[in-house]
Parts: C-alpha cells; sequence; structure tokens
C-alpha cells in the first residue's frame, strides 16, 4: 500500500535557475495512509532543552560576494526552538560560517502539530531543485516539507504524515532526506518512539523516548511508500544521517542511550543508502552531541555537530573515517545555530543570497 498525501493549494516552482531542469510541480498534501513507523531528531536535555547551541565566536564575513568561490558550502539551520523558521549560512572553506540574510529566517514555519521548523534538513536535488524536511513539533506524526528553486521563493508547506498508521508513536525527530541515485528516489528517514515497542531497551531512555529510525521514499513528494522501520541498532538512537565516501554510504547516528549515558556519534557502512549496514564503530566524539552533519572539504571528511550543553558547535575531520581530529577550534557558526545541515552548492547560488 502507498501513501498519499493531500497538499496546499498549489504554485508551481521557479524554473531551476540553476540550469538544470525546471522545478518538478507542487505536491499538495494533507492526508496519508500506510504501514511503517517514523523519527525524528533534535531535542536537548532536560533542563536544558531550548538553549541554542552557538559557535565558539560569531562569524566574520568570509569574502565578498564578489569572491565566492565556483563550489561553495551552506549550511540550514534553527535558532531557538524553531519558531521563526529556516535560517542559512554559507562558508567558502568548510570551517568558518557567517549568517545570510542579516541572520533574519528565510522561510516562516505554517504547518504540523507545532508549527515548528527545526532541525531543516536541505538537499539539492538531480534536477536542480532545493528540497527540505523539518521537524515541526516536539510531539506528532508528522514531518514538514518543501521546495525552492533559488531559496528565497518556497512552495506551499506540506505536514506529511508519515507516522498517522501508528496510533501510538510519540514523535518525528529530525528527518533527513538523501538522494538514491542507483533507485533514482528520494529516500526520507527520521526517529521515532512508539510506546510499547523496543522494550528491551526502555529502561535506558528517558521521558518516555525510546527511539528508533524510520523511512519512506518517494519520487514526487506526492506519493510515498509505506513507512517502515530503516535502522534499529538495538538502543535508543536519533539524528541519523548520511555521508556517501568511498563508493559506500556511511551511516552516522546518536547513541541516545541516558542510561548509563553515551550520548555520542558514532559510524556504520553500507553498500546502500538504505543498508543493511554493518557493525556500529566505535564512538567518535565525546558524550553529550547531537545532530551530525557531514561534508566531504578537499581530503578531509569534516563531521559538524550540536554541543547543546556548551552552546556551541564543534567538529571532528578524518581523511579514512577511522581516525579522527577534533578541529573545534578551527570552526565558526553563527551564533545560536542548531541542528541543521552542511552541503556544496555552486558558488552562484550564495551568490544570488548575498545580493538580495
Amino acid at each position: 500500500m502507498k501513501m498519499r498525501c493531500g497538499v496546499c493549494a498549489g504554485a508551481t516552482l521557479l524554473s531551476g535557475w540553476l540550469g538544470i531542469l525546471p522545478s518538478p510541480a507542487q505536491p499538495s498534501f494533507v492526508q496519508v495512509q500506510s504501514d511503517g513507523v517514523p523519527a525524528q531528531t533534535a531535542r536537548p536535555e532536560p533542563g536544558n532543552a531550548l538553549s541554542s547551541g552557538t559557535s565558539s565566536a560569531t562569524a566574520t564575513p568570509a569574502v565578498a560576494a564578489s569572491k565566492v568561490p565556483s563550489t561553495a558550502y551552506l549550511f540550514s539551520y534553527f535558532i531557538g526552538n524553531g519558531e521563526d523558521g529556516l535560517h542559512l549560512a554559507w562558508s567558502a572553506d568548510g570551517y568558518r560560517w557567517e549568517a545570510l540574510n542579516g541572520g533574519r529566517s528565510f522561510l516562516k514555519p505554517e504547518v504540523g502539530e507545532s508549527k515548528l521548523m527545526r532541525d531543516p534538513c536541505l538537499l539539492l536535488g538531480p534536477e536542480g531543485s532545493f528540497h527540505m524536511v523539518w521537524t515541526t513539533a516536539w510531539n506528532g506524526k508528522t514531518i514538514g516539507y518543501a521546495s525552492s528553486a533559488d531559496l528565497l521563493t518556497w512552495s506551499p508547506q506540506q505536514a506529511i504524515p508519515v507516522m498517522d498508521h501508528e496510533p501510538a508513536v510519540l514523535n518525528c525527530w529530525a528527518p533527513e532526506i538523501f538522494w538514491d541515485a542507483q533507485k533514482r528516489r528520494f529516500l526520507i528517514f527520521w526517529a521515532s518512539t512508539v510506546t510499547n515497542k523496543f522494550l528491551e531497551t526502555a529502561g535506558q531512555a528517558e521521558n518516555r523516548y525510546n527511539h528508533r529510525m524510520y523511512c519512506t521514499t518517494t519520487t514526487d513528494f506526492k506519493t510515498f511508500a509505506p513507512t517502515r522501520l530503516f535502522y534499529d541498532p538495538g538502543f535508543n538512537v536519533i539524528d541519523a544521517t548520511l555521508l556517501p565516501a568511498n563508493g559506500r554510504f556511511h551511516l552516522i547516528i546518536k547513541d541516545e542511550t541516558v542510561k548509563p549515558p553515551r550520548k555520542h556519534l558514532r559510524l556504520a557502512g553500507a553498500d546502500s543508502p538504505e543498508g543493511p549496514f554493518e557493525p556500529l564503530k566505535p564512538p567518535f566524539t565525546r558524550s553529550w552531541v547531537e545532530g551530525p552533519t557531514a561534508l566531504k572539504v578537499g581530503d578531509f571528511y569534516l563531521v559538524y555537530f550540536d554541543a547543546y550543553r556548551d552552546h556551541r558547535y564543534e567538529a571532528v575531520r578524518s581523511r579514512d573515517l577511522e581516525t579522527w581530529e577534533d578541529i573545534s577550534s578551527q570552526i565558526a557558526f553563527p551564533k545560536g545555530a542548531r541542528h541543521g545541515t552542511a552541503l556544496a552548492v555552486p558558488g552562484r547560488v550564495i551568490e544570488n543570497l548575498l545580493s538580495r
């Protein structure tokens, strides 16, 4: 059975100014059916939940608009509790990031149980349009979706009820979107807690949350495959992201186990974006971090993450995904930046945003 979503009144995407293909027609969502289970991400610790992670310094302008490199880097993020929506930053080198639009929001949240826009995951699709999914609420059954040709004009927002089939679901956190080039479809995955499932690890969790990763796929954002279990490592897991490297796909996850506390990042490889994944490697970060996003810069793979207890972003890098170096002292993110996504984009994408 496939699940369908009904949508808001339609607006057509701007034709892809990146010069690839025109943007796909806007989906109109609202209803769903399926048999699967979802997930989300990024939540602060109890008593520290809504505090913003910040960089160690306020990012200074990296490069003038006239000197944006042919390939630059974009970072989508939220601040506070996600009430004011999508924020964007850019970098010429992947280390120092500058807020765009004067630090103001690019898109206000309009859909979902709480109308939040947390954990925005941005993807540049093969047709030249940007696709974004996000967390709409701390508790609920939906994730948000919208698309844009230029990051300035957006399609109608949709609340996709990915967990509507599961009456006992608590949440859908930190959705991620990934283009599966082999299967020619979009993979969307997130973290969800379903009451009375995975009871073997319930005592290791907190506040009733005991997550596993769920997923769906789509080619057009109108029809979605039934939600299914995506990844179960045998413990409470959130904030997954995929890093393509050396012809393989590496799933980076947060071990959310709190009893005993782990709260660190680990990695597992696979030959396909949908797995099956190999056994997890040992942790490559300290504890009490979340919201990883990864990027290749030069010869290094950089993994950025929200050190939410210290209210800042930190990062590590590796050439081989085996040996890691802490480079937190070398990076700078906009003040208050929380769980987001880093991606490489054509320099003219940044030039267009800087010229607005």
